[in-house]
């Protein structure tokens, strides 16, 4: 094959054509079934709002690009047969039925038209323009689904190619993209909608490991319940400005964003966990998880910011083991490795650093197993030279491990003294007497 792509392991190609000639055979039809009823209804209102800036007046109609446009139902339907196995299949095909079904939804729920009227056009344009509009109304609109699975099957092939043919790549999605604008089938605000929607799809079915809300159980720690429901309101307030402001402005459906953010934080603390954040080993987390919590992230490293402005960044508590906040890049050149004990923030990449991330959710207690996979984690690490162990705020999920660590090293007889010892290296700690069993026991 040409260097610029890679090859798809033969595991067992003829599961993999037979689970994507089933998903195809089902999801085409579904797909438009569901479409033309929701353009069906939609045309029996009296009348069908729209949400266009007028600042697209300005966009040119490019009757060149329905070509992109037009080119996605070959990737739909081809990416189905260009995969490893028959799971992953079915998790692509799964993307795809999570977006239609949601676009569906929205398209009944809240039905926007398209006010371009496209002029005359002729040659393949012509003819292509003539095929779409025997079956698409100017009323399917926000969120795009033509946006949405552009991000799903861009995901998808961007794992699968790499030099020149990853950078055309690119650049055909992008004029995918445009197209949905300078074919005059979308308004602006679709785009960034259909996005979002496209991602959340890429976040409920990753690609490694189960979905983030697989195994959920309502939680029963109390403390747990107050922090869902708080992140819960959050999520509602937002959904509600969005419906006042959007009155007003296409631009009110942006606080989608932060309120879908804050709905995912509200399920991890729920019952779902972590695995929300789609944090792995490494501190690498998914482009989902990157982009749908981005909110919820800004929010937290303002936060970080708030109540460490006047605290060092990290204290050495001995033979080179630091404690502190989440660090920044500048202040990684002092560290060989480390330990991170958060769920919702990112790992910094910079050159000879390693990084042990052992995702925890804010504000609730740790386990004493997390506690001692972390601890150990630390003396490996501190073997090769100095070590940061962080959280966001360095008060509470890393202070844990750090006390746990003073413990196994005899620099404390026991989670509490060690917790003092944090305290007068200059560290401000919140370790509440319930988890200094946990310390403890994992310290033995």
């Amino acid at each position: 094959m040409g260097e610029g792509i890679v090859s798809v392991p033969t595991v067992d190609r003829r599961a993999v054509f037979r689970a994507a000639a089933l998903w195809l055979a089902f999801l085409a039809p579904f797909f438009y079934l569901t479409y033309g009823v929701a353009n069906w209804l939609a045309a029996q209102r009296a009348s069908v709002p729209n949400l266009a800036f007028g600042w697209e007046r300005h966009i040119p109609f490019l009757a060149w690009t329905i070509v992109p446009y037009w080119s996605i139902n070959a990737f739909y339907a081809l990416s189905l047969f260009v995969n490893e196995t028959s799971e992953a299949v079915g998790r692509l095909a799964r993307r795809y039925l999570t977006a239609q079904i949601v676009a569906v939804i929205c398209f009944i729920a809240f039905p926007l038209q398209a006010i371009f009227v496209r002029p005359e056009t002729h040659g393949l344009p012509g003819f292509m323009f003539d095929v779409l509009g025997g079956f698409d109304k100017p009323f399917n609109q926000a969120p795009s689904l033509h946006i949405a699975l552009l991000v799903i099957i861009w995901d998808h092939w961007r794992g699968r190619l790499h030099g020149a043919v990853l950078a055309l790549w690119h650049v055909w999605s992008l004029l995918i993209g445009l197209s949905v604008l300078t074919t005059w089938q979308h308004h602006f605000i679709d785009i960034p909608t259909g996005a979002l929607l496209g991602l959340f799809a890429l976040w409920l079915f990753p690609a490694q490991g189960p979905s983030p809300l697989a195994g959920f159980r309502w939680t029963e720690d109390a403390k747990a319940w107050r922090l869902a429901r708080f992140y819960a309101a959050g999520a509602a307030a937002f959904l509600l400005l969005t419906v006042l402001t959007t009155y007003g402005s296409g631009g009110g459906l942006l606080l989608l964003w932060p309120a879908l953010a804050l709905a995912i934080v509200a399920l991890g603390y729920a019952g779902a966990g972590p695995r929300v954040f789609q944090k792995r080993a490494d501190g690498r987390i998914s482009l989902a998880s990157r982009w749908l919590l981005w909110p919820y992230r800004l929010g937290a490293r303002l936060n970080v910011l708030w109540w460490t402005r006047n605290l060092a960044p990290a204290v050495e508590l001995a033979d080179g083991v630091f404690l502190g906040r989440t660090p920044r890049r500048s202040e990684l050149s002092t560290y060989v490795a480390v330990i991170d004990m958060t769920a919702e923030m990112p790992a910094i990449a910079a050159p000879g650093l390693v990084w042990h991330a052992f995702p925890s959710t804010d504000l609730l207690p740790l386990e004493a197993c997390r506690i001692r996979a972390a601890t150990l984690a630390v003396e490996d690490a501190s073997r090769h030279g100095p070590v940061l162990i962080c959280c966001a705020l360095g008060f509470q999920r890393s202070a844990a491990v750090a006390a746990c660590w003073l413990v196994r090293a005899g620099y404390a007889a026991n989670a509490a003294i060690a917790g003092e010892r944090i305290k007068a290296a200059g560290r401000t700690v919140h370790l509440r007497p319930e988890i200094f069993a946990a310390i403890d026991e994992a310290a033995r």
